[in-house]
């Protein structure tokens, strides 16, 4: 039996080793730097913080979520023209820095503006609507809006403006699920079924909200 179990072995290990050999490599934040010096600087900034209201803030952003996105945009499975072009050319490496340079800056903060409807908001984000089956927002990006790392994306202090067109997004690839132009790069449909719930008014009082969270 003994002389089954050595041959046993030294395979195990072996597939351990190559295991090993083939797993990602750590991602390089220094070669992401220069990465988004040379294509993202424009429209994001090159630490990641859009002072443009309808591009994302990047910075503080999770890299597994951002790396996601990249590989989503230059597939065509998150539909934007913009941003299929500026991802063409990066390889699995390259969307794996960029992501961790973003994802180690310090993101700068934003404000609710609309103070008439910080209630509403407040109470959606926080606990929904039970009547309308709307879930709260904070189960999934929490209360201030950190997310969960590899699974929800942060929130907090995102522009309200992209905010707001993401989830009309959002809404629309769910109303109409043959809207190729839509957002629907969502995991089991999540935000769709969430969004398409929601009301102009309400999306806009919330992405305000979350404009404001810190």
């Amino acid at each position: 039996m003994k002389r089954f179990l050595l041959p046993l072995f030294f395979l195990l290990a072996t597939g351990a080793v190559q295991a090993a050999d083939h797993a990602a490599p750590q991602a390089d934040a220094a070669k992401g730097q220069q990465i988004a010096a040379g294509i993202c600087v424009a429209c994001h900034n090159a630490d990641g913080n859009s002072v443009i209201p309808v591009n994302p803030k990047l910075a503080g952003q999770h890299a597994d979520y951002l790396a996601k996105q990249l590989r989503e945009f230059k597939s065509g499975a998150r539909p934007s023209p913009v941003m299929m072009g500026m991802s063409a050319g990066l390889s699995d490496d390259d969307m794996r820095n960029v992501a961790a340079w973003f994802a180690a800056q310090k993101p700068s903060g934003g404000e609710t503006k609309d103070r008439e409807t910080l209630a509403q908001a407040q109470k959606l984000y926080r606990g929904g609507d039970q009547a309308k089956g709307l879930p709260a927002c904070a189960g999934c990006h929490g209360p201030a809006g950190a997310g969960i790392p590899a699974q929800y994306p942060r929130l907090a202090g995102q522009h309200a403006d992209y905010i707001e067109a993401q989830l009309k997004s959002f809404r629309a690839a769910g109303a109409d699920p043959k809207d190729t132009s839509a957002r629907a790069n969502d995991p089991n449909k999540m935000m769709r079924m969430v969004a398409v719930k929601m009301t102009d008014p309400e999306i806009k009082a919330v992405a305000d909200y979350i404009a404001g969270l810190h």
